[in-house]
C-alpha cells in the first residue's frame, strides 16, 4: 500500500510511472465547459484574455470536478496570436480559432519569433495565470502548461495545406520551418516552467489522419527528443487520432507520457510503449462524454484502468457542452475501481 498522496504527487509520481496511493484524473487539455464558465463566472472569450479569469476557470477542474490536474491554457492559439496570427476569438460557446486562410508566412525566411514574444498579452495571460494558481494552490495539486509544438505552429502561421504540401515537397526547407519554429515552443515553456508550471502539455498535431508514423519519424521524433531534454519538467505530447504507428517513436522521445485519443485501444497501446512513457487519456469525448451517460463514462474509464494505464481522463480538450455529471465520473470510477481491486486483493 502507498501512503495517502497529494493531488500532485499524484500525478508527477504517475508521470514517473512510480507507485501512487491511486490513479490520477489528469486532463491535460482543456476542462472548460459552458456549465463551469457560468458556475466560475468566467466566459470566454475573455477566460482566454485575462489571466484572474483563465485561473478561475482552470481551477473548476481540481475544485467542481475532482480531478488532480489544473490547465489553464484552454485553447491552442495563444502563441499564434504573439507570432502575428489572426485570431477569431469567438463567444461563450466556442473556442477562439486562427484564421489560416489568412497565412502570415510563406516560406521558412520569413519566420520570425518577436523580440517581446513573452510579453505580448496573449502569451502574458498563460504565465499570470500559472503564477496566481501556484500561490492560490501551492503544493497540493499538479498545474499543467501548454506550449505548442513545432508542426502545429507551422499549421497557423503558414495554413494547414500549404504547410503539408510543403512536407512532401520539400523535407529540407520543412526541417528548416520547423528548427526556427521550435524556438517559440522552447521560450514558452520555459517561461510557465518559471512561472510555476509542474509539467507541461506538448500538443503537435501531426494526427494520424493527416500525418503518417513514418512521417513523426522523419519530422519531429528528434525534436521531441530535444524538447524531453531542454525543458526541465515532464512533458506530455498530445497528438490525436489513431497514432499506434507511432508510439513506438514517441516512447523513444524521452518525454514523461503521451495524451492518447480514443481511437487507440488502451490495452494494444500500453502493449507498444511498454512503460517507456506514461500514457494519459483515453476517454471518448464526442460519443461517451458529450452524449452518453455515467455508466459509458465507467465503462471506458475501466478499461483504461484494466489495461494499467498511468493517469486517466478525457482524450482531448473536453467538448464545451459536456455536462459535469459525466466529467465528475472519471474520478469517481477511479475511487471505486481501486476499492474493487483492494477489497479483492
Amino acid at each position: 500500500m502507498v501512503a495517502a498522496m497529494t493531488s500532485r504527487q499524484r500525478v508527477l509520481a504517475a508521470l514517473r510511472r512510480e507507485p501512487v496511493d491511486r490513479t490520477p484524473v489528469c486532463n491535460p487539455t482543456s476542462v472548460a465547459t459552458v456549465e463551469l464558465m457560468d458556475l466560475a463566472n468566467a466566459p470566454f472569450p475573455d477566460a482566454n484574455r485575462q489571466p484572474e479569469l483563465m485561473a478561475r476557470l482552470a481551477a473548476t477542474g481540481y475544485t467542481e470536478l475532482g480531478f488532480d490536474t489544473i490547465m489553464p491554457v484552454f485553447s491552442i492559439i495563444q502563441e499564434s496570436s504573439a507570432l502575428g496570427c489572426k485570431i477569431q476569438w469567438e463567444q461563450k460557446d466556442n473556442w477562439p480559432t486562427v484564421k489560416m486562410r489568412e497565412p502570415i508566412w510563406e516560406k521558412h525566411e520569413d519566420i520570425r519569433i518577436p523580440a517581446d514574444f513573452l510579453m505580448h498579452p496573449d502569451t502574458q495571460c498563460v504565465l499570470q495565470a500559472i503564477k496566481i494558481l501556484r500561490k492560490e494552490f501551492g503544493d497540493e495539486v499538479a498545474i499543467i502548461g501548454k506550449t505548442m509544438g513545432p508542426w502545429s505552429l507551422g499549421y497557423h502561421c503558414f495554413g494547414v495545406e500549404p504547410f503539408l504540401l510543403l512536407s512532401l515537397d520539400d523535407p529540407g526547407k520543412t526541417k528548416l520551418c520547423l528548427d526556427k519554429l521550435k524556438e517559440a515552443t522552447l521560450q514558452f515553456g520555459l517561461a510557465q516552467i518559471e512561472a510555476g508550471a509542474d509539467a507541461l502539455t506538448l500538443p503537435d498535431h501531426a494526427t494520424g489522419d493527416l500525418v503518417s508514423g513514418e512521417y513523426y519519424a522523419r519530422y519531429l521524433r528528434d525534436l521531441h527528443i530535444e524538447f524531453a531534454e531542454r525543458l526541465p519538467a515532464p512533458i506530455i505530447l498530445h497528438i490525436c487520432g489513431r497514432t499506434v504507428d507511432r508510439m513506438e517513436y514517441i516512447a523513444q522521445t524521452g518525454m514523461a507520457a503521451f495524451h492518447y485519443d480514443s481511437k487507440n485501444q488502451p490495452a494494444e497501446s500500453m502493449g507498444i510503449v511498454k512503460n517507456r512513457i506514461s500514457l494519459v487519456g483515453n476517454i471518448n469525448n464526442p460519443e461517451t462524454l458529450y452524449s452518453k451517460g455515467p455508466e459509458e463514462v465507467r465503462r471506458e474509464v475501466y478499461k483504461n484502468l484494466d489495461a494499467g494505464v498511468q493517469l486517466i481522463g478525457p482524450e482531448c480538450a473536453i467538448p464545451l457542452q459536456t455536462r459535469i455529471d459525466n466529467l465528475k465520473e472519471i474520478p469517481k470510477a477511479i475511487k471505486d475501481w481501486h476499492q474493487e481491486h483492494t477489497t479483492h486483493n
